[in-house]
Formats: structure tokens, sequence, C-alpha cells
């Protein structure tokens, strides 16, 4: 089971853009406010999707296994996508599934040439890693191009592991993607076989029962545990969850999150209550959350009250989700480098000085990473709309830019 904490496509956010990984809308004409939700938009899912993000960078920089219990992202991101994705299957699913593969690649191929370059740079060979089996680590390179299996790194480099860790999501979200039309055709004909069957096999996979070895075991692992969440999407996208009683359907997710904790109180590893190193936890904790939040959603087209301060944030990040998840990882340890210097600086140049910045290293951290980010989405993020074949832009945040004023005011 990979240990790194998983992170899809969707629906257009206003002013343009697509949700992570997915989506189908135009770029919208600048405004003077932010930008007018087209019809069928949803900014709960939007905010939904925003939360899940800060909260990857959280955990991977602070470590705080408590946060997958706190806020599950990997199930609301599947679910996420597996709603838009039905939505997406009205139309032919090879044209689906070449789209949302399309704006897949092109931000993979630009942080997959970054961040090799680097680790080949660092001395690391491929066919020389003992790991790799020789000419066969020169063949797995095509896993940065093309997402079929996890990309090969050096294990013992630490910044390797951590700049490629989050990959897998790729590869899963991918395969999630090819599987959608036969998985959506599987729901609509015996729905409730077809959305528990994942966490029973999570259950078979995952306690002995079976056991599939090495990287193969990984991938199937990774899918199954969030197939529940992939489709509970569909189950919103077609009214499933609208039509079952409120009191049943919390009662069914509060059961199912109550085994998750159950289950991870007798098989905690070594990061304790970490949800990401207990895969049959994870499954059906997911699972409950993702019940909840779908089941108790609002349909906001505007992000209401005190949420609206938020508005320009949430439609970036959804606009740039796939750039923001890609590069997060690696400029987490660029960030650790900048604050490194820290301790060069004169007036902290004592013990005291030392131990202040220890105890608020990681803070510091968090704080120098965003802006980083926000040069990784300069930098690479108008791929996201190449990709998506609209015109690229720098910083689609669903405000007016400084043109679009100017031609307004003459």
């Amino acid at each position: 089971m990979t240990t790194h904490e998983r992170t899809p496509e969707g629906l257009t956010s206003p002013g343009s853009g697509a949700y992570l990984l997915a989506g189908d809308g135009a770029a919208a004409e600048p405004s003077a406010a932010p930008v007018a939700p087209k019809p069928g938009r949803d900014r709960y899912l939007d905010l939904l999707r925003s939360v899940a993000l800060v909260r990857v960078v959280a955990y991977h920089l602070f470590g705080w296994g408590w946060l997958s219990l706190v806020f599950p992202s990997m199930g609301v991101m599947f679910a996420l996508a597996g709603l838009l994705t039905a939505r997406s299957l009205e139309r032919p699913a090879r044209q689906v599934i070449m789209s949302r593969v399309r704006r897949l690649l092109p931000p993979l191929w630009a942080f997959g040439a970054v961040a090799l370059t680097l680790i080949l740079m660092n001395g690391w060979n491929p066919v020389k890693d003992p790991d790799e089996g020789g000419t066969w680590g020169l063949v797995r390179l095509i896993t940065y191009v093309v997402p079929v299996g996890a990309p090969p790194y050096p294990a013992a480099d630490d910044w390797a592991t951590q700049a490629a860790g989050p990959l897998w999501y790729l590869r899963t979200y991918l395969w999630f993607v090819v599987a959608s039309p036969l998985l959506l055709w599987a729901f609509r004909r015996a729905p409730w076989a077809t959305l528990t069957a994942p966490l029973a096999l999570t259950a078979v996979l995952t306690t002995g029962l079976v056991e599939i070895p090495g990287e193969a075991g990984e991938g199937v692992t990774d899918f199954v545990d969030y197939a529940s969440c992939w489709i509970l999407g569909f189950a919103h996208h077609d009214g499933l969850l609208k039509r079952i009683p409120r009191y049943a359907a919390v009662s069914w997710a509060f059961l199912s999150m109550a085994f998750g904790l159950w289950w991870a109180s007798g098989h905690l590893g070594s990061e304790g209550w970490d949800l990401n190193e207990i895969p049959l936890a994870q499954a059906t904790w997911s699972f409950g959350f993702v019940v909840i939040l779908l089941q108790y959603a609002p349909s906001w087209q505007r992000l209401p009250g005190r949420l609206a301060r938020w508005d320009a944030f949430v439609t970036l990040s959804n606009n740039r989700a796939v750039t923001i998840y890609l590069w997060h990882n690696l400029l987490i340890g660029v960030a650790e480098v900048i604050v490194d210097q820290g301790y060069e600086l004169p007036f902290l140049d004592s013990d005291r000085g030392n131990a202040a910045l220890d105890a608020t290293y990681l803070m510091w951290s968090f704080v120098v990473v965003w802006p980083l980010i926000a040069l990784a989405v300069l930098a690479f993020g108008w791929i996201e709309d190449l990709a998506a074949r609209r015109p690229p832009r720098l910083w689609p945040d669903g405000t007016p830019n400084r043109a679009a004023r100017r031609a307004r005011r003459a």
C-alpha cells in the first residue's frame, strides 16, 4: 500500500477552467465583480475541493496523521471526480475518456520533465538502481509520460520520494477514468452492489485473505480503497442519495465511520491514527464522511456570507488544482531549504534563537510554501488551459484583469 497521502476533472469555476483533472467549460468573459457561475455549477463542490487541497498541503508538510480523520481529502476528491465524470458520460464514453486524459497529461509532462531532470542530475541512474531491475527501470520512465503505473525514483533519496510520491494519485485517477463507463453501467443496473463491493474487496485485499505482491498490489489496493467514494459521486449525480431518508443515510454513514475507527484502533502503525496507513479504515471512514457531505450538500451558485471573501482563492485553486497538487510536495522541500537559511541570520545565531526557529520551523515552512505554489501556478498553470484547449491565463481567480477594467472604463 502506498504510504503517501493520495490527492480529478470537473466543472468549470467562475471565469474559466476546469475542476481538478476534469471539466468541459469554456472561459467566461471577465466582469467587474467575480464572474457569475454558469447554470448547473455548484460552488459548494468548489469549496470542498479547495479545502481538500489545503488539507493535503498541510498533511504533507506537518505530517499530522489525525488530519486524515478531520477531513479525508482523497475520498472527497475522488467522490467529486466521480460525480463530474458521471455528468460528462452523458456524452460518448470514448470522447469523455480522451478529454480527461488530454487534460491530465500535459501538466504531468511539465512536472515530470522538471522533477526527473533534478533526480537524474542528483546522480540517480535508473539502469543501475538495484530496486528497478536494470533495463526495466529505464522502461518504467514511460510512467512519467503516461501514468499507467507508479513512476520509478531512487527510494533512498528522501527528496525524490517526496517529489514523486503524489504521482500515485494520477495513476489511480487515470484508471478510474478508464473504468468509469463500465462502473457507471454496473451502478445503474445494480447500484447497491456496485457501491459496496469495493469496501468488501478492500477488506479481502488488506486483511490477508488475498495478497497481490509488489506495485500491482499497491495499485489495485489504491483503486478499490477509493472506488466506493468515486461511485458515491455517481449516486449523487443520479439522485440516489437524495431518495434515501436522511436519517437512514446518516445512520449508515456513521456505522461505516465507526467501523473504520474500530478497525484503525486495532491496526495502528508507526504514524498512529493516520488512516493513509490503514486501507480498510481509510475506505470505510472516507465512505461515511462523503455520504454525509453529499447528503447535506447545499446548492450554491455563489459562496454565501463570510465564505464569499474566499471566492477568488476558491476559483483559482479549482482552476489550478492539477498544478497545485503536482507541485506542492516538491515545493515543500524548497520551502524547507529556504527556512533553513534562517539559522544563518545574525539575530537567530544563538541557542535561544535556534530553539525559537526549531519550535516554529514547520509553521514558517507552511507560510513560505504558498508563495512558492503561487509561482508554480504562474509558471506552469497555463498548461492546464492549453490542455483544455482554452487560451492560457496566468492567474484565473475569477476577478477582472487590468486590461478588462481599462476597456470597461473606456
